[in-house]
Order: C-alpha cells, then structure tokens, then sequence
C-alpha cells in the first residue's frame, strides 16, 4: 500500500537528514563548533544539543505518552555549560537519532491514524511525524549553513557542486559515488 511505504519513505528521508548533517559536522574544524557568528545565533553545538533533546522528548515513549516531556529542560538546550563538550553533545546527538528510528521501526499503516499529543495538542502520527521531519530538516539546513561559512576554503560540497550539473545529469549515479 501507498501508505505503507510512507513509513520507509520517512525514515529514508531522516536517515538522509541526519547524514547531511554529519557530513557538515564532520568537516567543522574543531574550535568552530561553538563558534556563533553573531552574538544572538546559535552555534553548531547549541543547534546539535537542542535537536538532541527534541528527539529524546518527542521520540521516547512516542506512541504512549506527550511529546514534551516533564524531564525536558528546552531553555537550556540553548545554552552551552562546562559538560557540554564535542564529544558529549555528538553523544547525545547519536543517542536522539537512535532514539527516533527505534520509535519508527514498529509503525505500520495503521498507527498512522493513531493520535499522539505534543504540548497537549491531539496530532495524528502521520502529523507529528511530518512536523519533527520539517523542524529538522530546518535546524540540519543551519547546521550545513553554519559549517559551510565556518570551514571556508576548506568545505567539500554536500551535494552536485557549482558547475557539475551537465556532468551529474549524463551519470548520475557514477557521478556520486565520484564525491
């Protein structure tokens, strides 16, 4: 069934989210993670602890419980402390991640009309679903930004680089396996 491989589509798609992602982390030299351009932006390590602690939230207990959990602290996700070293916040950043696919790997067709609540309000999963895919894919896309600016010279595209196009379009397929 069409809805049936949403679960698969969705999952394939946070799976491509979280490697664009990584990719871009990956390439921060290592005293840019904290760095914000601006006093009022947030740093690569403030984007990567508050996705970390939406995950834990939102994920966890996903079908039985609200979304927003008694334990989360969102304000401080904002703030970096003395704990809140490189190591610890990818931690806590692959912990999230693995948090989210072992909360989507038992849906089936039908739990896609099942409500679930976030701040107490009634969402389908097939709703709550599609908003945490849109709210990541809007903080992985400042993560890649960030990490961009950041690393300079030195950033390797995410994707078909500037002047690649006509190539990429003959093999495409070849053509990425290349990058």
């Amino acid at each position: 069934m069409p809805t049936e491989a949403y679960i698969a589509l969705v999952v394939s798609e946070f799976r491509r989210l979280k490697e664009l992602a990584d990719r871009a982390i990956s390439q921060l030299p290592a005293d840019a993670f904290f760095v914000r351009p601006v006093e009022t932006d947030n740093s690569v390590a403030v984007i990567v602890k508050h996705v970390s602690g939406n995950m834990r939230s939102r994920w966890r207990d996903f079908l039985t419980s609200d979304g927003e959990k008694p334990d989360r602290k969102r304000d401080s996700e904002f703030i970096i402390s003395a704990d809140d070293t490189r190591e610890n916040l990818c931690a806590a950043w692959e912990q999230g991640w693995a948090i989210l696919f072992d909360a989507l790997a038992p849906l089936r067709l039908f739990d896609l009309e099942r409500s679930v609540t976030i701040r107490g309000e009634s969402l389908t999963v097939l709703q709550a679903i599609n908003r945490q895919l849109s709210h990541y894919a809007y903080h992985v896309g400042q993560v890649v930004y960030l990490a961009k600016h950041l690393s300079g010279r030195d950033w390797k595209t995410l994707s078909i680089p500037l002047g690649g196009s006509e190539q990429f379009n003959r093999a495409p397929k070849r053509y990425l396996q290349k990058s």
